[in-house]
């Protein structure tokens, strides 16, 4: 899982981070995307279904952030809007399960 660097957004604004996969088949794994804000521990933020129907978020960024993925292309995306102060955090991007 290849992710990029720093993102340094106002509050109010948005970015779309991206995770580039390899080594395993994006269509038939369940991935997800979690966040570490400055001094605290992991926050899982949502989850998507290997094809897509099915997308969990924890309630405090449902309607400000979209996860989604592009199987073909190996990318799995999250779109924040709004941003807030409290979404200063490292994001990482993550798979369910053994390879």
């Amino acid at each position: 899982l290849t992710q990029p660097g720093s993102e340094l957004k106002k509050p109010g604004e948005s970015v779309k981070l991206s995770c580039q996969t390899s080594g395993f088949s994006l269509s038939s794994s369940w991935m997800a995307w979690i966040r570490q804000k400055p001094g605290m521990g992991l926050e899982w933020l949502g989850e998507i279904s290997p094809d897509g129907s099915t997308i969990n978020y924890i309630a405090s960024i449902r309607g400000r952030f979209i996860i989604s993925k592009d199987n073909s292309a190996g990318l799995l995306n999250l779109q924040m809007n709004s941003l807030q102060a409290e979404d200063t955090a490292v994001y990482y991007c993550a798979k369910y399960g053994a390879q």
